[in-house]
């Protein structure tokens, strides 16, 4: 396992001030702790391999995303502060900078260690300088062949001067030479190429990534010129666009000004560039072309876009493949689900808890058809975000719509790199007669929840599922979220009204039992820190049990160190940003922050408060700003006390990780849980929990 990852104390020190660490910061150490898992020895050889590809697509978004958004603040709002560290723009963007480029050297060790087991496993993932005669000219054969005309090429001179080099696409940059002329040929390397190649035959399995392949066979590309330097390059583009609209333009088509948006990235500004020489002058053509700080050019000896490692399976016998890959797992049907013959009938009698992925989200769409032909079934809400590529949700949605229910669903097209997928089933639920709903003025929608209203006779009844998740089918084997199905009355008069209210574009509201942001949800949340607080005041226990993706939000990190001076036992399950440093004596002593990146993606949001009268919500939101003040979220109560104790006892065995479980430190550092007693992986627990007592997925 990779030692805890540190930078020099000046560097971590910019990122820290009083309690509080700079978001930006706290993800890249989130992101390490996601690289962490490409060397853990637990995990095997090709897991290990897809957690480095997830570093790295993780780190292009950061890029796209959150450095993108820094470099438009600096230039628009320079002087503008960080609300807990007060740092500006672009000191973050420097010190990120730092940080990255010591990133880039663990990560390339990373894969140094991977390739080399790799090899001992069989599969030799070659490298240029390691090619014998014979294996180039097989490599050249291929690439005459099958890459070459598949390749885009330019040569910059004074008719072409410059060219737009793509977001996140490869090229190769030569130096050539013909006549006494010297010019620079650029190479596109065109991704619907496939990634890896195989090279010669035998009991070992030799592949070449392609991006090797043009980089080794470049020099024939450019027939009649002379290349006497190259270097391979990627830049990654500003995705951060606005989103906002005037609403007083009503003749705007939001589904068109989306798609212009979406297709803007490709020309938006380069905010860095990666390349595989750096001692290279044609570094420095580049820079200058593109016009950007040296600071953000990074590199690496092997490759940007690691994405071939989930394809490394595929070229060996599946049984050998099988023996360095998880042990095969379908989510489970709860018994009581199971032996049900009518799903309806069962939520009219009960409360209905699934946990993805040890349950399967399969009960959530089998409900959704009864539902789409039950004759008492009237209308039929719900909220998408994020929706699979082929979704069963999507096609039931359309069958219940063509059955005469009226259909509602509120999709959300600013859902960052889904706009346009959302963008198709919108349009293919509309054909279909649902209602759609594009989000709700400028905030986004990411509550989950649908509502299911039956009449029978003169009176109605409800049927309500709320979750932490998307309705993603794809997703829900890989993502933990929590689920939760009830006929509770108050809960469906309330998802009535939140759909009436997001039609009508209106937050103002007083919600029977839901906390919806932006108006109640986070002062419902304080309120329940509050009453913590004011018990420890009286000498009784106060206690604090919270899991969440990322905690941001000032107001909520400020309450918490309160109820921490107030001698509230406060401990958090955080798997990404925590903008909170616990540990800081008469400050947050009383805080214990811990991170768990495993096999399956923690995505679940439970906040629970007190012990004999406990209160307990779980939750669309995390407790970041943008969660709880710029978008419509959902925290449900979770009112069925059996329910109320797994959910507990979920987030407990977490905290007793002592395998995957790292612990944020005073200093900034996180830090691996003591293995005291016997070793806990807390989601091969739940793994072994599900195998053990439920009936499984067809």
């Amino acid at each position: 396992m990779s030692k805890p990852f540190s930078v020099p104390q000046k560097v971590a020190r910019k990122f820290m001030r009083d309690i509080y660490m700079n978001r930006e910061y706290s993800w890249l150490l989130f992101n390490k702790r996601v690289l962490d898992q490409a060397s853990d020895p637990t995990n095997p050889l090709l897991e290990r391999c897809k957690f480095l590809s997830i570093f790295t697509s993780n780190l292009d978004e950061f890029f796209m995303v959150r450095v993108g958004s820094l470099v438009n603040e600096s230039i628009a709002e320079p002087d503008e502060r960080e609300n807990k560290t007060r740092l500006t723009a672009a000191q973050q963007l420097d010190g990120i900078a730092e940080v990255v480029k010591r990133l880039y050297k663990v990560r390339s060790e990373c894969y140094a260690s991977l390739r080399k087991e790799l090899s001992a496993n069989g599969l030799k993932l070659l490298r240029e300088e390691e090619i014998t005669p014979r294996q180039e000219l097989e490599c050249r054969d291929i690439f005459m062949r099958h890459v070459l005309p598949l390749l885009s090429l330019m040569v910059l001179d004074a008719k072409h001067p410059l060219m737009q080099f793509e977001n996140k696409r490869s090229y190769v940059v030569c130096q050539l030479e013909k006549e006494g002329r010297r010019m620079i040929g650029v190479i596109s390397v065109n991704p619907a190429l496939d990634k890896l190649y195989r090279i010669g035959e035998g009991k070992k399995v030799r592949l070449i990534v392609l991006e090797e392949l043009v980089r080794l066979c470049a020099k024939y590309a450019f027939t009649g010129y002379t290349v006497s330097d190259r270097m391979m390059m990627r830049v990654t583009r500003n995705a951060d666009f606005d989103t906002a609209l005037d609403d007083n333009d009503l003749e705007r088509d939001f589904t068109e000004v989306m798609k212009r948006k979406v297709e803007s990235r490709a020309r938006m500004g380069v905010v860095r560039l990666e390349v595989d020489n750096k001692g290279s002058k044609l570094k420095d053509f580049v820079l200058r072309i593109l016009g950007l700080d040296p600071k953000f050019s990074f590199e690496d000896e092997s490759y940007f876009d690691y994405k071939f490692l989930f394809s490394l399976g595929g070229f060996l016998p599946a049984e050998k493949a099988a023996l360095m890959k998880y042990e095969p797992f379908k989510g489970a049907i709860p018994s009581c689900v199971a032996g049900a013959p009518s799903l309806i009938d069962l939520v009219f009698s009960r409360d209905v808890f699934l946990s993805y992925p040890y349950d399967s989200m399969a009960p959530v769409v089998d409900l959704l058809e009864e539902c789409s032909r039950d004759d008492r079934v009237s209308a039929i809400m719900i909220t998408i975000y994020r929706l699979a590529h082929h979704s069963r949700i999507a096609e039931l949605l359309c069958r219940a719509s063509e059955n005469g229910k009226q259909v509602t669903v509120v999709i959300e097209l600013c859902a960052r790199f889904d706009e346009e997928n959302n963008l198709y089933f919108a349009n293919k639920l509309q054909e279909a007669g649902c209602t759609i709903i594009y989000g709700m003025e400028n905030y986004k929608v990411h509550s989950k929840i649908i509502s299911v209203l039956f009449k029978e006779g003169g009176d109605l009844r409800y049927i309500t599922h709320l979750g932490t998740g998307n309705y993603n089918e794809s997703t829900s084997r890989q993502y933990t979220d929590l689920n939760i199905l009830t006929s509770d009355r108050k809960i469906g008069e309330d998802a009535v009204a939140f759909f009436r209210n997001v039609a009508i574009c209106n937050t103002d509201f007083a919600y029977q039992r839901l906390l919806v942001a932006p108006e109640t949800l986070k002062s419902g949340l304080l309120s329940c820190i509050d009453r913590e607080i004011e018990k420890a005041k009286a000498g009784k226990e106060g206690r604090i049990l919270a899991k969440m993706n990322s905690l941001t939000d000032k107001e909520i990190i400020d309450r918490f160190a309160k109820a921490s001076e107030a001698g509230v036992r406060i401990e958090l399950v955080i798997r990404g940003i925590c903008c909170l440093v616990p540990g800081i004596e008469g400050r947050t002593d009383n805080i214990r922050v811990v991170s768990i990146v495993g096999r399956f993606l923690e995505h679940s949001r439970v906040y629970c408060f007190g012990t004999d009268d406990r209160v307990m919500y779980i939750s669309s939101a995390d407790l970041m700003t943008r969660n709880t003040d710029k978008r419509v979220e959902i925290a449900a109560p979770v009112l069925d006390r059996k329910i109320a104790d797994k959910i507990e006892d979920f987030v407990r065995t977490m905290l007793a990780d002592n395998v995957k479980a790292r612990e944020l430190h005073a200093d900034g550092v996180y830090y691996p849980v003591p293995a005291e007693g016997d070793a806990l992986n807390a989601q091969e627990k739940f793994l072994q929990q599900a195998a053990g007592s439920r009936e499984f997925e067809a």
